[in-house]
């Protein structure tokens, strides 16, 4: 069987990584007999045992994995070699699969978060550019629920020294945020998430103007027509949040994200935005200004808001400088710049989407329709 197969190969998965596995195939996902399912999954020595793991559950649930493993330093390679045309290429198996398959798990883990710091960002912006149409089909047949998918990420050493962090404590931290650490049943876990989130999803039903006020904040926007998503662990893992598409053109104020962001190994420090009628007019950074002036630039949906969200996972305690971790934490707002989720409402469309995050457990509030919805990092519904 897989297993005898797997540890003849070397790679025996300890027990919270088979678990894992088994959280994402059989509740992330929930994969079905028949079922197509991309695993794409770093081939590396720590990320093996996962994409293997991942490989057998899908086998024993009766659907058919196909392997997308990427190499250490394959997009560093791509990015100073790829000459135009080829950063114009969209992959056709890729495309063959947001189109056609039933299921996409994403593992992320890289070895060097810096790996890609002396790129040319034009290039990173062109390559993102030629996949915009991609991106949409992957959201809009997720919305449809023709495309299951899900994002998770592996414990390596470059993500736990950029969280001050030793690998083993880590790791420790990663299976804790996921709640496969334990005996408990993880499933169990995230459907009782589903349930406390689906009160505050509830109460927003039908609201529209929302104020956000702290001290780097001042903040408006409209929900109006608009549909807030339970984050329960579908879709990314961990989770916990409830976010929604703002209406486009309805975002107005400042904000100072004080987390700093790493996207394609740089780090952004102190990103600084204000909006009129829901557009950037104007940006500002501590560090890597340059390449936020040029991501914003992208299309004409760079800089529109896709998504505003709150973060529900106080088991996520610290900051990581990774954004799957860091969305999340509870105390936290973000705002994502770029594409929306059509299932939200969210009409802007962008090559990009881009998280920023706020602290918010202390002097601060958000109304909605003049009712005190959240203080101090605590809802007050």
């Amino acid at each position: 069987n897989c297993s005898h197969i797997i540890r003849n190969a070397g790679y025996m998965p300890e027990p919270r990584v088979t678990r894992l596995a088994r959280l994402l195939v059989d509740y992330s996902t929930d994969i079905q007999h028949d079922d197509q399912v991309l695993i794409w999954a770093p081939a590396s020595t720590t990320g093996m045992p996962l994409m293997l793991a991942l490989y057998e559950r899908v086998l024993e649930r009766g659907g058919h994995p196909h392997l997308a493993p990427f190499l250490r330093g394959q997009d560093d390679i791509f990015f100073r070699f790829a000459q135009e045309h080829q950063l114009d290429y969209v992959s056709p198996f890729y495309e063959m699969a947001v189109e056609t398959f039933d299921a996409i798990i994403r593992v992320g883990g890289v070895p060097n978060t810096r790996a890609l710091s002396g790129v040319d960002p034009a290039k990173q912006v062109r390559h993102g550019q030629a996949y915009a149409p991609v991106l949409q089909t992957y959201l809009q047949r997720g919305d449809e629920g023709k495309l299951k998918w899900t994002v998770t990420l592996f414990p390596t050493n470059a993500l736990a020294q950029e969280a001050d962090m030793s690998l083993h404590d880590y790791s420790d931290f990663v299976y804790r945020a996921c709640h496969v650490h334990g005996d408990d049943d993880p499933v169990d876990h995230w459907k009782s998430v589903q349930a406390q989130q689906q009160h505050l999803v509830e109460w927003l039903r039908g609201r529209d103007r929302v104020e956000v006020r702290a001290a780097n904040i001042d903040l408006t926007l409209s929900i109006k027509g608009r549909s807030f998503i339970n984050s329960c662990g579908q879709h990314n893992m961990p989770d916990g949040e409830i976010f929604t598409g703002p209406v486009e053109n309805s975002v107005n104020g400042r904000v100072l994200f004080d987390y700093p962001v790493t996207v394609a190994g740089r780090e952004i420090e102190r990103i600084e935005l204000r909006f009129e009628d829901g557009k950037v007019v104007q940006m500002n950074a501590a560090k890597n200004e340059p390449y936020l002036q040029q991501k914003l630039d992208s299309d004409l949906g760079a800089r529109y808001v896709g998504e505003w969200a709150i973060g529900t996972n106080y088991g996520i305690d610290r900051h990581t400088k990774q954004i799957l971790f860091d969305e999340k934490m509870g105390g936290t707002m973000h705002l994502a710049v770029g594409s929306g989720y059509p299932r939200t409402g969210s009409r802007n469309v962008s090559a990009i989407h881009w998280d920023m995050i706020c602290d918010m457990k202390t002097d601060n509030e958000i109304t909605v329709d003049g009712e005190l919805f959240y203080k101090d990092g605590q809802f007050q519904i």
